[in-house]
């Protein structure tokens, strides 16, 4: 196990990485908020170096933890070798496994290996598998000629906001996530509509791995352009900031799926895996 903590090794890290699109997306956003700031104290973890095999990202161990904050201790995984993915698994203090976490990449054999030394360790693995997508380059403003008048407007969220995205999160509803939550708004960017009242009504966020996320918009409000809006608008905004304008969509979610067709967004020939690992002597279990 190597941890890459030098600067211009990191920065070349990024370089090496963005030739392995789009299979090494998850550990490029990862390694890119690292590269600019680090907001969310993560750190690189290599089999070698400069030719390297595996890669993970993880949160760094100085870094203040909840043990049952699966949305924080998240890991992030790119492979060369599928081999030596494993042997970073099994390697002493590359994974904190007495904690529920959350492992992420975009690669077909993530989950049976992750899943084999989890069973050995006595972790319960949950998976969910998404439909990838990148968006083309948004190069305009996208037009708000529809919102009239000072209100509704389009701007960004506060942190304040947080406890009404935790409710309408299908991810959320528990303590962990609504500090989650908050982070990435501090941290990262994030677009949303506001009502008349100053309540935010339609919104996405972006994630620790420069993902966007949770695009939402109240069932009230919708079919008035909002979700369009929102989305182009921080696709162009990570655009701009050199970010990848990366998402993923469940399979059954028809009505984002149609949405992401209509603004002509890439299907990406892979998927995007999501395995949250729960330590079996846990007495109770975490919202997942």
């Amino acid at each position: 196990m190597l941890v890459l903590n030098c600067s211009t090794k990191l920065l070349t890290l990024e370089k090496m990485l963005k030739s392995c699109f789009p299979e090494s997306l998850k550990v490029y956003g990862a390694v890119m908020n690292i590269n600019r700031g680090n907001p969310f104290q993560k750190e690189v973890v290599l089999d070698s170096w400069p030719d390297f095999k595996a890669v993970i990202t993880r949160r760094q161990r100085e870094a203040e933890t909840d043990n049952l904050d699966h949305y924080s201790n998240a890991y992030a995984v790119f492979y060369k070798d599928v081999s030596a993915y494993r042997q970073l698994l099994e390697e002493h203090n590359v994974i904190n496994w007495d904690q529920v976490f959350q492992i992420q990449g975009l690669q077909s054999e993530l989950y049976d290996v992750s899943k084999a030394v989890a069973n050995s360790k006595q972790l319960n693995v949950k998976l969910t598998s998404f439909k990838a997508v990148h968006f083309p380059p948004v190069s305009t403003p996208p037009d708000v000629s529809f919102l009239k008048g000072p209100s509704p407007r389009l701007t960004y969220l506060s942190v304040t906001d947080a406890d009404l995205l935790n409710r309408t999160w299908s991810r959320g509803g528990n303590e962990q996530c609504l500090r989650y939550i908050a982070s990435l708004i501090y941290c990262f960017p994030s677009v949303c509509v506001r009502d008349d009242k100053g309540n935010p009504v339609s919104w996405s966020i972006t994630d620790q791995f420069s993902t966007m996320c949770h695009g939402y918009t109240l069932p009230e409000h919708r079919r008035k352009g909002y979700s369009q809006l929102v989305a182009l608008t921080l696709a162009r905004k990570l655009q701009s900031r050199g970010f990848p304008s990366q998402g993923n969509v469940l399979d059954d979610n028809t009505a984002s799926i149609s949405l992401l067709k209509r603004l002509h967004v890439e299907f990406l020939p892979c998927r995007f895996h999501r395995l949250i690992l729960t330590p079996t002597t846990f007495s109770g279990q975490p919202p997942l």
